[in-house]
């Protein structure tokens, strides 16, 4: 399964990829922007998650979810929101805009693994 990771950071970037590596993800797909995020979900039809910041220059993550939820082929695309951004009010407008699963800044790979495994409905076992 393909994985969009979206993040400003190069540095965020590569430590979700390298987390979602040693998970078994190696077919990830990267975006510095929420533009960058959205062509790279169009050019990829097989994205199976995305993993996006908030902070973005371009088009912020909030942006990004709004758009990729706005289209009907996306609709069951699971979305994981990766922010500084930890307040309540933050949490609850993410969660309206369509995103699947919350993470704040900073996190352990197993935080990611369990949100991962959580949107993408796998059990442990």
């Amino acid at each position: 399964m393909k994985v969009l990771v979206v993040d400003d950071s190069s540095t965020m970037r590569r430590i979700i990829v390298n987390t979602l590596a040693r998970l078994g993800y190696k077919d990830v797909v990267q975006g510095a922007d929420g533009e960058e995020g959205w062509k790279a979900l169009q050019e990829n039809p097989d994205i199976g998650v995305v993993i996006t910041d908030w902070n973005m220059p371009n088009m912020n993550g909030l942006e990004l979810v709004k758009k990729i939820r706005a289209e009907d082929k996306y609709a069951d695309v699971p979305i994981i929101m990766v922010t500084t951004e930890g307040g309540k009010a933050e949490v609850i407008t993410a969660l309206k805009a369509g995103v699947n699963n919350y993470i704040v800044k900073p996190f352990t790979p197993q935080v990611l693994k369990e949100k991962l495994q959580a949107v993408l409905g796998v059990n442990e076992g």
